[in-house]
Parts: C-alpha cells; structure tokens; sequence
C-alpha cells in the first residue's frame, strides 16, 4: 500500500513524494532478527542502533522531509529508560494542476477560531477558473445542523495517471494515483467545532462528502499560509481505544528485543506518541 500510493511521481511530473520508517534501539538491547527482518522487509523501514538517538533521529527526519520538518523530538523527550524509538516521515510537494496567478493574490481579514482575534491583511489566493471538484453538503451534528463547502483541488499528475486515464497505457492501479487537497469549510463561523466532532464520530464522513464532479464555480478564494503543529497522539489514541501497548500492566513488548531485561525493572512499553505535520500553501 505504502510503496503504491507514496511513490515518488516526480520524474513523470507528478508530485515528489518521500515516506520513510525507521526504528532505533538503545545498544544494549538490540532488536531481534526476525523482528529487524519484518521492518525492513515488509515496511521499508530502516532499523538502526542509535548511540546520540534525539539528534540522530532529527537530522533523519531533516532529510526525509527536505528541511521542511528540521526536529521531531524536542529535548527531554529521550530518557535514560528509553529503550526503542519508532519514527515514521513523510514528505509530499506538488505543484497545482490549475496554479492560481500571483497577480489576483489579494489581502483581506482572516478570523481565528481558537482566539476570536481577527487578523487583517492576511493574503488570499483567487481564481476564476469555470469548473472545479466541489459540492455542498448539510448535516446534522449533536448540537445543530451544519452547512459546509467542501473544495477539492488537484495535484498536476503524472504522466502515466493521465495516459491511463486516456485509456492509452496499461492497466497499473499505481497509475490511476492522483493526489489533492480537500478543503472542508463550514457556513457558520462557529461551525467548526460540530463538524470535527462529526467527522470523529463515523470514520465514512470524509470520503462519503467528497467531490465526485468538477462543476461551474466562478471566483472563490484561498489563504496563503504556511503551519505547523506538534502534539502527543497517546491520549487521542486511547480514545479511539488503543490502550494496549501504552499500559506497563497489560502489555511486555521485550519480545522484540533479544535481551529481556531493559535495566529498568519495568516491562517494554510505548509511553510516548509525538506527530508532527507542516504544510505550506501557495500560488504553485
């Protein structure tokens, strides 16, 4: 799945795509054969013992990502009791397959959700290209019925995606890849609250409101901006039930390791989950 989806499309013109794995152990408790035989084999993941491990895996995620994500493990995140660190990067950059003109680029008053602040001069991107992949939707959240747009805007795709979309290639379903960003915005500016809650709630939403047909929108209008954020996943996890490998009194993962004993008295478990995303916006 992961070879198929994630491959790199840039030769072909489609996006550049970078997705790495990689697991670090601490020396005194290397990781198994047929443990070290499965991550590589089957996941395409590095596994490495890991001396300097914080250092060694930031400038490890720097290089999978292109400089775009420069740390992933911010300092104290790395103890004396750790034993095995699990890492996984990905990296995409494409280019629109309909750029918006730096020219229309405009500023105007963005409000924040999170603080209530309005900030002006934000720049907007604009097009008026006649037809786009977008649909309304109404739904019904716990507190009130929700209106949203929903925008979905393509990548260029490469050009074995759109010879086999012709009919003029063979029949590879990697081909048939074709990578966008899907825009979900609500009519309320108070909306958003109940539409995550409703995407978390049925794992379906997203795919089911989706755009399936390109229509006739005429202007429409997005920020320009460039974000990232960074959080621990152990506590969203644990509400979508993934409590077994965080807890020291219902999991041992030594398993995995040929020594037993970590020195620390207790069993080999996950205590820490930490995800990091940065995404950029432009007019290409």
């Amino acid at each position: 799945m992961a070879t198929t989806a994630l491959a790199d499309r840039s030769t072909s013109g489609g996006p550049r795509v970078a997705f790495a794995s990689g697991v670090w152990c601490d020396a005194a408790l290397p990781l198994k054969h047929t443990y070290r035989d499965t991550v590589v084999g089957k996941y395409k993941a590095e596994a490495t013992t890991a001396g300097k491990a914080r250092k060694q895996i930031n400038e490890w995620t720097r290089q999978v990502t292109r400089g775009h994500i420069d740390s992933v493990l911010p300092p104290g995140s790395i103890g004396a009791t750790t034993a095995i660190v699990l890492g996984n990067a990905i990296y995409l950059k494409g280019s629109w397959e309909h750029p918006f003109m730096v020219k229309n680029t405009k500023k105007k008053p963005f409000y924040c959700l999170d603080t209530g602040v309005i900030i002006h001069d934000v720049p907007y991107m604009s097009s008026s290209n006649s037809k786009q992949y977008f649909a309304v939707h109404r739904v019904q959240s716990q507190i009130s019925q929700i209106s949203l747009k929903v925008l979905k805007l393509h990548y260029s795709a490469s050009k074995l995606h759109n010879k086999r979309k012709r009919g003029r290639s063979g029949s590879n379903d990697d081909d048939l890849t074709h990578y966008a960003m899907v825009i979900f915005l609500p009519d309320g500016r108070d909306g958003l609250r109940g539409l995550v809650e409703k995407m978390a709630s049925r794992s379906g939403f997203l795919h089911e409101h989706l755009p399936s047909e390109s229509v006739r929108v005429g202007e429409f209008m997005v920020p320009k901006f460039k974000m990232s954020f960074t959080d621990s996943d152990v506590g969203v996890l644990g509400q979508l039930g993934l409590r077994l490998p965080f807890s020291t009194e219902l999991i041992d993962l030594s398993v995995m390791v040929m020594v037993e004993d970590n020195g620390s008295g207790l069993p080999l478990f996950v205590s820490q989950v930490i995800h990091k995303a940065v995404i950029e916006v432009n007019e290409e």
